[in-house]
């Protein structure tokens, strides 16, 4: 197992005093719950808590600034089309194609970072202003990392170019130079004015000191040694940095604002046709003497070092711990592996170094309520273990309404996840029952699939009608088609609504026909046989014989069932059964069975005499 590159940061939680108390933690997928105990070895436990709240503790904070996510919004975009576009990307236009990419990865964050700058600007309190102000110096350094990694890797720019590129960048991340070389040429004499010596290279000439360096070099050298500047200290001086005088370089230290900016200006005047592969010398050499042993690099020192050594491993690693989140080294390692430069690395955990950052990005944007469904997409250009981490992240979305919950759902359908897909209809179906939406609850545990969830609000539907006379949602019943086979009971609730049916279309021997079905199929629950029975009441009055004696005698049968209270295996009512007969509707319902016996013997016996 690799070892840790140094002590990890210690958190401060404001209050508690982990000294005195210990304390009680959970981990939760993006975030954890901090809490003091009254639980103390050494001393007795104080009996008043000296912290009595539970602290959310999130690994990832920069999800929750406004800005930040307009930068995540953003970047979204341009990563699922460069995911899009790479199977048609080769030769030239491939790499035209990852630079372009890359510019506007870049471009997202300097616009993110004038949004910010200019919220600190009209910050109202100075910690705001002083926070706001600490992100775009992330921001700024984070872009000036990209577009490094940009020259050296994706563009891949040879000897002479490279320098080129390189001047371009300093002049992009060291705004002082233009600024100051703006005020000396919008100047009305330019050579009087006070901050002309103070420019280490006038870029107005940088292409033209690049084609003829190579003569202004020996002519400042002859004049050097001649001693034609002698009695001009500036030109003197001017003369060495020409010449790239270490010496004179670092005589305008002040001027300089940084190791990077002296190591471009070093190369212009000694180097300019440097290659790509001694970058690294000069670099470290820079380094050394721009600091001179007075400070220790700081962490984006060591950053641009690895870049400059080609080590891009290292730039990622060193990213991943001085970043405070995941966006960076996600992004940008995805961009470097689709230019091919990341295919050996494999960690030793099974994943490869692409796939680790993006699962990790897309798991913080998990721990927020709306940019979750950005993180998706993350884990599904994730080939190796995307759909598991979704699959475990989208159980635990938070189902606060009912339009969250469908585009839950449909992402999850869209991916064939078929055990979340029914996970989330038994929350929406729970949710449902506990408000008493009894048509919604049926419509979930149906798209669920889910037998037993079914059953248990088809009772309720049941119950419901005894008590009210009527059926609700109606549209839903009436419409169940094939799937009120999922359970038993909602094949009655469905068949039993076909029978009122047919009832009100006056359909009187379909819906005898369909009623006693109901009763000799074992289909209906035996607590709703005194219903069924009752409804058989209005058929048995009909002036017109609906119950053939053989239908009659069912009922009768069905009738003294019910009435001597005779168990059935599996059906805990059978004990109340007795409850539920009253006797003034069984000898109704006696009566009427007989009569109705009579009549249908009577007709049957009249036709076969005919």
């Amino acid at each position: 197992m690799e070892e840790l590159d140094g002590e990890p940061t210690v958190t401060l939680i404001p209050g508690v005093n982990s000294k005195k108390k210990q304390m009680c933690f959970d981990w939760g997928p993006g975030e954890m719950l901090v809490c003091e105990t009254s639980f103390n070895k050494k001393e007795k436990s104080e009996t008043v808590p000296g912290c009595p709240f539970i602290y959310i503790i999130r690994k990832d904070i920069d999800v929750y600034s406004q800005i930040l996510r307009k930068l995540f919004n953003e970047s979204h975009g341009i990563f699922v089309g460069l995911q899009r576009i790479e199977e048609e990307l080769t030769g030239k236009s491939r790499k035209a194609q990852l630079v372009r990419v890359s510019k506007n990865y870049r471009s997202v964050i300097r616009a993110c970072m004038e949004e910010m700058h200019q919220a600190a600007i009209a910050a109202k309190d100075p910690a705001s202003g002083r926070q706001f102000s600490s992100q775009v110096s992330i921001l700024s350094a984070m872009e000036l990392i990209w577009n490094l990694c940009e020259i050296l890797f994706i563009e891949v720019a040879p000897a002479g170019p490279l320098l080129l590129h390189l001047l371009d960048w300093v002049r992009l991340h060291v705004c002082e130079v233009d600024s100051l070389l703006a005020d000396v040429l919008g100047s009305e004499n330019p050579s009087k004015h006070e901050s002309f010596w103070n420019l280490p290279g006038n870029t107005q000439t940088l292409t033209e000191l690049e084609l003829k360096w190579q003569h202004w070099h020996e002519e400042c050298e002859r004049h050097l040694q001649d001693g034609t500047f002698a009695s001009s200290p500036r030109l003197e001086s001017l003369c060495k940095i020409m010449l790239g005088d270490e010496a004179a370089l670092l005589e305008q230290k002040e001027l300089l604002n940084n190791w990077y900016h002296f190591l471009v200006t070093r190369l212009l005047y000694s180097h300019p046709t440097v290659k790509p592969i001694d970058l690294h010398f000069y670099a470290q050499s820079s380094l050394d003497l721009f600091l001179g042993g007075e400070s220790s690099p700081e962490p984006l020192d060591n950053i641009l070092m690895a870049a400059f050594e080609f080590d891009i491993h290292q730039v990622i690693k060193e990213c991943s711990i001085a970043l405070s989140n995941w966006w960076f080294v996600a992004h940008l390692t995805d961009l470097l592996d689709h230019c091919k430069l990341l295919q050996s690395h494999n960690l030793y955990f099974g994943s490869n170094m692409r796939e680790f950052l993006l699962l990790e990005y897309a798991s913080g944007l998990f721990a927020h309520h709306s940019l979750w469904q950005l993180g998706v997409d993350y884990f599904d250009y994730c080939p190796e273990l995307g759909r598991v981490s979704l699959e475990l992240h989208i159980e635990r979305i938070p189902l606060s309404t009912e339009q969250k919950a469908l585009k839950v759902l449909r992402i999850c359908e869209q991916r064939q996840m078929t055990e979340q897909v029914r996970s989330i209809c038994k929350i929406l179906a729970m949710k449902a029952v506990r408000n008493n939406r009894l048509g919604s609850a049926l419509s979930w545990s149906i798209r669920a699939k889910d037998a037993a969830f079914a059953t248990l609000v088809s009772d309720r539907f049941l119950r419901d009608y005894c008590e009210r006379g009527c059926f609700s949602d109606l549209d839903l019943i009436d419409n169940l088609g094939p799937a009120m086979m999922l359970s038993d009971r909602l094949t009655f609730l469905g068949k039993y609504r076909e029978f009122h049916r047919f009832y009100g279309e006056k359909r009187f021997f379909d819906a005898a026909s369909l009623l006693l079905s109901l009763m000799t199929s074992q289909i209906a629950p035996r607590c709703f046989w005194v219903t069924l029975l009752t409804d058989a009441l209005p058929l048995l009055e009909q002036k017109q014989v609906i119950f053939t004696t053989e239908q009659t005698y069912e009922l009768m049968r069905c009738l003294e069932d019910l009435a001597s209270g005779r168990p059935v295996r599996g059906e805990p009512g059978a004990q109340r059964l007795q409850e539920d007969i009253e006797n003034t509707k069984l000898e109704m319902l006696r009566l009427a069975l007989a009569r109705n016996l009579a009549r249908a013997i009577i007709k049957e016996g009249s036709l076969e005499g005919s």
